[in-house]
C-alpha cells in the first residue's frame, strides 16, 4: 500500500427528512445561490418545492439554471458561470444526480476563473478555488454528492472529459433514500452498474496490500448485487434505497482508491460511447465490463478474479482457477442482463462500428490506459468489437 492523503470535507445529512436542514447549512456560507438541475423530474416529485421552501425561509437569494443534460454540455456550465458572475452568486445548489452535480462543480470553479470553463475541464490543475457546492441527491449512481470530481461533455468536439479539484467537494449533501423512490426502473439499474462499476476499478489494481481496501469493495459490491434488483422491482423499499445512496457515495470518495488503486479502464472506454452517441453512462459500462474483463484475464490477473469469484459470489473455492474466474464473469454479465434488464451489447444502445477506431484511440489519449492490465487503442478496439 502507498502513502497517501485522504480527506473528506461533505458534511452528509443522510435519511428522512433531512431537506428540512437545509436552508440553516446553506446559510452558513452564503445568502446567494445558483439552483442547477435536469429535466422536471424534481418539480413533479416535490423536491424542487422543499428546497425553494428552504431557501425562502432562511432568507437565501436563489437564481436558476434548469435543463441540464444526462451527459452534461459545457454550454450548460458556461450559461451557469454566467449568471454566477452577474449576479454576484456564493454558492451552487445542486438537485439530482451526477449530472447536475458535475455541472455545478464545474460552475463553481469557472466563476472564479477568468477565462474559458471548458479550460477547467481539459487541465484540472488549474483549478484553484471556487464558490461552495451544495447537493440534494436524487439518484445513487455517481457518488459526486462527496468529491471533487466532475465529468463534462463537449459534443462539438466529441469529447467527455473528466476534471477534479478538493475545492469542488461538496460542502454539504442531502441524502434522503426516498427522493429516489420515483427514479424509473432503467436508471435505478443503470446507478447500480455506474456503482459496480466504480468499486470494479478500484477493485482491479496491481498494487499489493490493500486487503482492507479490497473487503470494503466486496462489501459494496454484494450490496448492490442484492439491493440493485431489489430496488428495480420495488422502488418504494427504503432499504434498498437508502444502502445504494450509501454504497454510490463511498464507492468514489477515495476510500476504496486511497493507498490502492490504478488508472481506470473502463470508464475511459465508455466516455467514448458517450461522447459519441451519448449513451446512458451506466448502462455502457455494464455492456463494456464483462468484456472487459474477459480480455484482461490472463495468467497474471487470474488470482485476483478468484478471489473476487469466491469472496463476492461464493464460487467453490475447490474448482479450477480459470473455471472460477469464468464463471464470476459469467454472473457478472448475467447480473447486468438479466437481474438489472440492461442492454447486453452495444448494439442494443444504438451504437456501430463506424467510430471504433476514433474511440479508441481518444480513450487511449493517443497512449495507452495504465490500468489493472495495459491496454493500447488496438485492445480498445478489441473490446468494442467484442461487446459490439
Amino acid at each position: 500500500m502507498y502513502n497517501f492523503e485522504f480527506q473528506v470535507d461533505t458534511k452528509v445529512l443522510f435519511g428522512k427528512g433531512q431537506i428540512n436542514n437545509l436552508g440553516k447549512e446553506v446559510s452558513n456560507y452564503t445568502n446567494r445561490v445558483l439552483l442547477v438541475y435536469g429535466g422536471g423530474s424534481v418539480k413533479k416529485n416535490g423536491i424542487y418545492d422543499s428546497v425553494i421552501e428552504q431557501l425562502e425561509e432562511n432568507s437565501i437569494e436563489y437564481f436558476e439554471l434548469a435543463n441540464v443534460d444526462p451527459n452534461p454540455r459545457i454550454e450548460s456550465v458556461r450559461e451557469g458561470v454566467d449568471i454566477c458572475k452577474e449576479h454576484s452568486i456564493g454558492g451552487v445548489l445542486a438537485i439530482g444526480g451526477g449530472s447536475s452535480i458535475d455541472c455545478s462543480k464545474v460552475i463553481s470553479a469557472g466563476t472564479l476563473y477568468d477565462g474559458d470553463p471548458w479550460e477547467l475541464v481539459l487541465d484540472s490543475s488549474l483549478i484553484k478555488e471556487s464558490i461552495p457546492v451544495f447537493t440534494v441527491l436524487t439518484l445513487a449512481a455517481t457518488g459526486s454528492e462527496m468529491n471533487g470530481n466532475a465529468v463534462i461533455s463537449n459534443m462539438s468536439t466529441n469529447e467527455k472529459l473528466g476534471t477534479r479539484g478538493k475545492c469542488l467537494i461538496p460542502k454539504v449533501s442531502i441524502l434522503d433514500p426516498t427522493y429516489t423512490f420515483t427514479v424509473p426502473k432503467k436508471h435505478t439499474a443503470a446507478g447500480t452498474a455506474d456503482i459496480l462499476s466504480h468499486t470494479f476499478e478500484n477493485y482491479f489494481t496491481n498494487v499489493n496490500g490493500g486487503y482492507l481496501q479490497a473487503r470494503m469493495a466486496e462489501a459494496i459490491l454484494k450490496t448492490c448485487f442484492y439491493y440493485g434488483p431489489i430496488a428495480c422491482e420495488k422502488p418504494n423499499d427504503y432499504e434498498a434505497r437508502a444502502n445504494l445512496m450509501w454504497a454510490s457515495s463511498w464507492a468514489i470518495n477515495g476510500l476504496l482508491s486511497q493507498g490502492a488503486a490504478n488508472n481506470w479502464s473502463v470508464h475511459a472506454m465508455e466516455h467514448e460511447l458517450s461522447a459519441f452517441y451519448d449513451v446512458t453512462h451506466g448502462e455502457g459500462l455494464a455492456v463494456l465490463t464483462p468484456h472487459w474483463m474477459r480480455y484482461v484475464l490472463n495468467e497474471r490477473t487470474v488470482d485476483k478474479f478468484v478471489e473476487y469469484g469466491i469472496n463476492v459470489w461464493g464460487i467453490d473455492s475447490s474448482k479450477e482457477k480459470f473455471d472460477i474466474a469464468n464463471e464470476a464473469i459469467d454472473k457478472t454479465q448475467e447480473f447486468f442482463n438479466k437481474e438489472l434488464n440492461i442492454p447486453g451489447n452495444l448494439r442494443e444502445l444504438g451504437i456501430d462500428r463506424e467510430n471504433f477506431d476514433k474511440m479508441a484511440q481518444k480513450a487511449v489519449k493517443g497512449k495507452s490506459i495504465k490500468g489493472f492490465v495495459e491496454l493500447k487503442a488496438e485492445d480498445v478496439k478489441k473490446i468494442y468489437e467484442n461487446a459490439f
